[in-house]
């Protein structure tokens, strides 16, 4: 039972993460930045964990590259600041914390990984922060959505996820 609700819990994050990104998404040069794949990104490292995080935000990139809708940049655009989310969150238990990481592991670290597979792609050397103020204006929006979302309805989303934002630190400690 409870792998099921795992399983149908990461399906539902990867299918808003999917169908958000055919309407809610801001283009900037020759990519597409998905501000809901931020917003899910923090929101899940807070509530399931760094593992979960960068999971759905792997898969999510990789339906929107078969479908035709996303580019190569939603792998590290995602998957880094997943990871960031989820790690700051382990080290400061905060939405503030996630929220940071996920600004500076896409809005930053991403954006210079993104120039590097772009060089690779293309061949053309672009400056090394050509991609930052998109990836930067998506993710610190998605960021301050989700940190509004979890002010304003904290208590909705643990009983939603029938679980407290830090279950997932506490039960690896014990």
């Amino acid at each position: 039972m409870f792998k099921t609700r795992i399983l149908t819990e990461t399906a539902i994050f990867i299918a808003i993460g999917v169908i958000g990104s055919t309407f809610l998404a801001i283009s900037f040069g020759p990519y597409r930045a998905l501000f809901i794949q931020h917003l899910l990104n923090v929101i899940i490292a807070v509530f399931y964990g760094t593992q979960r995080a960068v999971t759905v935000s792997f898969t999510v990139a990789l339906l929107r590259n078969l479908l035709g809708i996303g580019t190569l940049f939603a792998f590290p655009g995602g998957m880094i600041g997943a990871c960031f989310a989820g790690l700051c969150y382990r080290m400061k238990p905060s939405i503030y914390a996630a929220a940071l990481g996920e600004v500076i592991g896409t809005g930053l670290i991403a954006a210079i990984v993104s120039r590097q597979i772009s060089q690779l792609l293309t061949g053309e050397l672009l400056p090394l922060f050509f991609f930052v103020p998109g990836f930067l204006i998506s993710s610190a929006t998605g960021a301050l959505i989700a940190i509004l979302l979890y002010v304003k309805k904290g208590a909705l989303l643990q009983r939603v996820f029938k679980r407290a934002p830090t279950a997932h630190i506490n039960a690896r400690n014990e």
